[in-house]
């Protein structure tokens, strides 16, 4: 069996007010390596808030989430960013690219911040990312220059940038067209098929994810279904 990447054990997440609502229930959830999993449920069934947990960018009211084994809820804040720019890459539904940078710039912007990389060694990284998502003629251009689907695959080579071994995806086709939500999909699926990559992706679309490999389905953020597409098995 492939190895866990990241495990909730136990999670709950509930936000403090004058009514504390409980957005993730007592979740219990292992994430493998070399997995492309949908995350689906009702509006407000807590996918978003699940997926925030597990990418280490909110922290658990209960449990806790443990990446490549190791506990994260007493880690410093910049242990878990270090975590966060190594280990995993975020594609969101807008695409959050800085508007002031070009696609390239955009893409380097991880590497930059891991600082592992020469800047030369960098560009190049980037242009390749870039052309492999068909967008070598677009390298240079800001994201207002870019379509809604082209934006998307600048997010989504950024998210590869620094090779993480798992990639979380928030909606990443819910603001696009049907055709730039295929294409955008085919490119999720490209990492898990040919790098071994793990892809989790919240989405509504029932039609995409029932191309994806496994299912987990969450209502008033408990687990209600979690299982594997018949030609994963």
């Amino acid at each position: 069996m492939a190895d866990i990447l990241i495990e909730a054990k136990g999670v709950t997440r509930i936000l403090p007010g004058i009514v504390p609502t409980t957005l993730v229930r007592n979740v219990n959830l292992a994430i493998r390596a070399n997995e492309f999993v949908a995350i689906t449920g009702p509006s407000g069934s807590g996918k978003s808030s699940l997926l925030y947990l597990l990418g280490l960018l909110d922290l658990p009211t209960e449990g806790e989430v443990l990446v490549d084994g190791k506990g994260t809820a007493q880690m410093a804040e910049e242990e878990r960013a270090r975590i966060r720019l190594s280990a995993l890459g975020f594609v969101f539904q807008f695409h959050f690219l800085l508007p002031e940078f070009t696609a390239l710039e955009n893409v380097m912007l991880p590497m930059r911040a891991l600082a592992r990389l020469s800047r030369e060694t960098m560009r190049t990284r980037a242009a390749e990312l870039l052309d492999a998502l068909g967008l070598a003629e677009h390298r240079h251009k800001l994201p207002d220059q870019l379509s809604g689907g082209q934006r998307q695959r600048v997010a989504v080579a950024r998210a590869l940038a620094n090779d993480p071994p798992v990639i979380l995806a928030d909606e990443p086709t819910g603001s696009l067209d049907s055709k730039s939500s295929q294409q955008v999909f085919q490119i999720l699926r490209d990492p898990v098929d040919r790098r071994g990559k793990t892809v989790v992706a919240v989405t509504h679309d029932l039609g995409l994810a029932e191309r994806m490999d496994r299912r987990v389905q969450l209502v008033d953020g408990a687990i209600v279904t979690d299982e594997m597409a018949r030609s994963a098995l």
